[in-house]
């Protein structure tokens, strides 16, 4: 599982040009689900996310989490970051998982995340979308489950 977040001030996504999802502070996570991930994929990254340091207290960098800015999260599926670019000129999803079973992890993603007390907003899973993010810092970061042990 891999998922790129990015540090927002606000972010939105829009389908046939209708917000259906918007934070203001925050973090916007694109997730990736490639086919051999699972539940253990899904607990790794929710702790992380919820208890990374993303957001600056006062002069310290660095030093606050989700909860301690009250900040939400925007949820975006986006198998296209389990793109293969070596061969040709067209990307290869052969390692993105396939849309059902991605759409269910997704929506444990989804619940499990709001278990743990965060507010999340989300994009439709498999619809074309237009995200609209204001990075903050700009800070993005790269957060993967690829060292888990199915993984290797």
């Amino acid at each position: 599982m891999k998922s790129l977040i990015q540090r927002v001030n606000k972010a939105s996504v829009s389908i046939n040009g209708e917000v259906v999802g918007a934070i203001n502070k925050g973090i916007c996570v694109l997730l990736g689900i490639r086919d051999t991930d699972n539940e253990k994929d899904i607990d790794y990254l929710i702790n992380k996310i919820t208890t990374m340091r993303f957001f600056s207290k006062e002069e310290s960098k660095f030093s606050a989490t989700l909860e301690q800015v009250n900040g939400g999260v925007l949820l975006v599926s986006q198998f296209t970051l389990y793109a293969n670019l070596r061969k040709g000129t067209r990307p290869s999803f052969t390692s993105a998982m396939l849309p059902e079973q991605a759409n269910q992890l997704y929506e444990l993603f989804i619940t499990k995340l709001r278990k743990a007390g965060i507010n999340v907003e989300t994009g439709e899973f498999g619809a074309y979308m237009q995200v609209n993010i204001d990075n903050d810092g700009p800070v993005t970061l790269d957060l993967n489950s690829d060292h888990l042990e199915h993984h290797v």
